[in-house]
C-alpha cells in the first residue's frame, strides 16, 4: 500500500486569500521541461512494459507510432491522496527560532504577509518578511490534498477552470483575482494576466501540469 507523501508548493498572498477563502481548488504549474515541439499527448503510463514509471505523463511525435521518441515528465505535485503544503512569505516573531524544540514551536508567534502588516504598535519596520520559498514546514498552516492530476496546454483553460484558479467576478460584472487587480471582462482573460504578472507567458501556450486539490485540517 502506497503511503501518502506531501510536498511542498509555494504561493502568492492573493493566491493563499483565495484558498482561504475557498474561491481557488486548483493550480496550474508550466511543465519543467517542455515536451518538444510537435510532440502529440499520449497520455499517462498505465502499465510496467513500458521502462517509464506507471504513472507518468508522455508525448510522442505527432503521427508517429506510439513511443517513437517518447518523452516523459513525472508531475513533482504528486498524485490524487497526496499532499501538498503551501509555502508563503512570513514572519516568524521569535528569536529563539533556530533552536526552538519541535514541540515549542506551535507556540511561536506567526505572521503572514497575504493577512496584512500586523499592529507592531510603529515598528512595523522591525518586520523581515520571510520569502515564500525558506518557509519551514511547521509554520505552514495551508494542507492541501491533491484530487486530480490533469495534463493540458494553458490556454486550453475553460471559464469555469479560470474561476476555480481564484478568479472572481467582480460587483460591476469584470472579473479578477483580487479588487483592482487583474480586471477583465472574462475569467480567462483574467487568469492570463494574472499568470503573466508572476513571469508567466501566455503566448508560449506552454504544457501545464493542472492540480485540482481540497483544504484539510
Amino acid at each position: 500500500m502506497s503511503s501518502i507523501k506531501e510536498r511542498p508548493a509555494l504561493f502568492s498572498g492573493a493566491m493563499v486569500r483565495a484558498t482561504l477563502e475557498g474561491r481557488k481548488t486548483v493550480t496550474r504549474r508550466a511543465i519543467k521541461p517542455q515536451p518538444p515541439e510537435g510532440h502529440k499527448w499520449r497520455g499517462w503510463v498505465v502499465d510496467s512494459t513500458c521502462s517509464k514509471e506507471i504513472g507518468s505523463a508522455s508525448w510522442d511525435e505527432a503521427g508517429g507510432p506510439l513511443r517513437r521518441n517518447a518523452t516523459y515528465a513525472r508531475c513533482p505535485y504528486g498524485k490524487p491522496g497526496d499532499r501538498l503544503w503551501v509555502r508563503e512569505t512570513c514572519f516568524i516573531n521569535d528569536y529563539r527560532e533556530a533552536s526552538v524544540p519541535e514541540q515549542e514551536r506551535a507556540d511561536c508567534e506567526i505572521h503572514y504577509r497575504a493577512d496584512g502588516i500586523p499592529d507592531f504598535e510603529g515598528e512595523e519596520e522591525l518586520i523581515r518578511w520571510r520569502p515564500s520559498i525558506h518557509m519551514p514546514r511547521w509554520a505552514s498552516r495551508i494542507l492541501l490534498e491533491v484530487t486530480d492530476v490533469r495534463v493540458e496546454r494553458l490556454q486550453d483553460i475553460t471559464e469555469e477552470q479560470a474561476l476555480a484558479e481564484g478568479i472572481k467576478k467582480h460587483s460591476d460584472g469584470g472579473y479578477h483575482v483580487e479588487d483592482g487587480k487583474h480586471f477583465s471582462d472574462s475569467p480567462v482573460e483574467s487568469f492570463a494576466c494574472l499568470w503573466s504578472s508572476v513571469g508567466g507567458d501566455w503566448d508560449a501556450n506552454p504544457w501545464v501540469w493542472c492540480v485540482s486539490f481540497k483544504r484539510i485540517a
